[in-house]
């Protein structure tokens, strides 16, 4: 960070191009839940001072990758209401103020630790947030819609948070599509964190300007080519007993992407032959209907009549 610093300032760009580095919202904590007692983390702590340093000295912003999805997907007890911004059933109550929302919290942790620190006044920008609707069982269009039209909404407002009353919320909403490719290590919602469908289909209404910006909706992209309407299935005599059928549907989801197949998520009631469909068809379609990629020893089979399996857009 240093280094690009004083390039840009080299070049003669250092007072209008600033460096920073994105953070997980891991590398701030508080012991007993509450922000106001918020800290860096003890492992990390010297090297997170050094970059609080950096960034106040140049005049850059503390960016922070805030997910209350995670903090939802992790812990089988935290309560739902309080991962949105209608109110909780079960606040956090820190001194005179208490907290609704764990969007709130976690900023205002950030907050505490900054100031605990010597930097009340650093800016902070969250660099991600957002909700994802695939691929768990709270991941879906419907709690996606409610968490970021809230944000929205809050953002809209310009009422800031508890301890930063009055000072506008800087945030970058994470995704504008899904990512198909994406590496699912922490889990099969990785890949379904877009407001908009592959097509450019919006998932949901969602008013950027927050929903008092008078109906001013995601509008879907236009003129959008797509493939044939073909699929590809399994076929109807094979035998799912076959060894071949578990080896062909592992190779087709490594190869593409099956992440809406599991419990509660969008394809999660298919029956067995049509999980074999879906992930034969998914690895069709990403290879472009190409015929070879609708063989799998045999298996499947090609078909013009819609099986309720997904199509590549």
């Amino acid at each position: 960070m240093r280094s690009v610093q004083a390039a840009l300032a080299k070049a003669g760009l250092g007072g209008k191009v600033k460096v920073t580095v994105a953070l997980n919202a891991d590398v701030y904590q508080s012991p007993s839940g509450k922000p106001s007692d918020g800290d860096f983390r003890d492992d990390i702590h010297c090297v997170m001072l050094d970059i609080v340093r950096f960034l106040d000295s140049s005049g850059a912003p503390f960016v922070a990758n805030v997910y209350p999805f995670i903090s939802l997907y992790t812990d089988p007890y935290f309560p739902l209401d309080y991962a949105f911004f209608q109110g909780s059933s079960s606040p956090v109550v820190d001194g005179a103020i208490t907290y609704e929302n764990t969007f709130d919290t976690n900023y205002d942790t950030l907050v505490a630790a900054l100031r605990r620190n010597g930097f009340p006044d650093l800016p902070i920008v969250v660099g991600e947030v957002g909700w994802p609707t695939d691929g768990s069982a709270n991941a879906n269009p419907e709690y996606a819609r409610r968490f970021n039209q809230g944000l929205l909404d809050h953002i809209a407002s310009g009422k800031g948070t508890p301890l930063r009353p009055g000072v506008p919320v800087d945030a970058y909403l994470f995704s504008l599509v899904d990512e198909d490719q994406k590496s699912i290590q922490p889990g099969n919602f990785e890949r379904h964190w877009g407001v908009f469908y592959y097509d450019g289909q919006p998932k949901y209404p969602l008013s950027l300007r927050g929903d008092c910006g008078g109906g001013t909706t995601l509008v879907p992209a236009k003129g959008v080519a797509y493939l044939k309407q073909r699929w590809c299935v399994f076929k109807p005599d094979a035998e799912l007993a076959e060894q071949k059928v578990g080896d062909s549907v592992s190779y087709a989801c490594g190869q593409a992407d099956c992440t809406s197949l599991g419990y509660k998520t969008s394809c999660g009631g298919l029956d067995t032959r049509g999980n074999v469909s879906y992930a034969f068809n998914s690895y069709y379609q990403s290879n472009d209907q190409d015929d070879q990629a609708c063989n799998f020893d045999g298996l499947a089979t090609t078909t013009t009549v819609d099986q309720d399996v997904p199509v590549h857009r």
